[in-house]
């Protein structure tokens, strides 16, 4: 009876511990961005890396250095990123997630937050999704709403769905 009561209280323990862990790194809250932070990209294949490139495009320096997440088999994606950069492009994780969609980029995010959640590092997930996805978000959207710090979305009928989105119009 004793070593049942123990067993319970430790139980209880930990699962209070937990709880107050996750309500401390996901509950919302403001993300300011410092002087210079580095930048994890998924690129996914084909209009995917594209679209992601044109939103690099108009990020400020700020944003770096940048690394990329690239599938081994993608050498397409590779070579246009290299292109875009004009040097190698690194697979190390670092502080910003930025990803637009590619089913690759879900495990990566939520690698990313259980970095945060262990409490080894804080990293910002930033999805934008496709511009392609008009009235329904995709597979990768529909998971990432919920784990994402800023998620943002190209037409007003998804931000109207989906209030927690940000709506910037089109960016890509």
């Amino acid at each position: 009876m004793g070593g049942t009561l123990i067993l319970a209280a430790a139980a209880g323990a930990v699962a209070v511990l937990l709880a107050v862990r996750l309500w401390v790194v996901l509950r919302p809250r403001a993300t300011v961005p410092r002087r210079s932070l580095s930048l994890l990209v998924v690129a996914g294949s084909g209009g995917h890396t594209t679209e992601i490139l044109r939103l690099l495009e108009n990020l400020s320096d700020a944003y770096s250095p940048r690394h990329y997440i690239i599938a081994d088999t993608d050498e397409m994606s590779a070579h246009k990123i290299n292109s875009f950069e004009g040097n190698r492009a690194d697979r190390n994780p670092r502080a910003m997630v930025l990803c637009n969609g590619p089913g690759t980029c879900v495990p990566i995010c939520i690698s990313a937050l259980l970095l945060g959640i262990l409490g080894i590092k804080k990293v910002i997930i930033v999805y934008v999704e496709s511009i392609c996805r008009v009235e329904h978000l995709s597979l990768s959207g529909k998971i990432l709403f919920h784990l994402s710090d800023y998620f943002i979305v190209q037409w007003p009928t998804l931000k109207e769905k989906y209030p927690k989105s940000v709506y910037l119009g089109r960016i890509v």
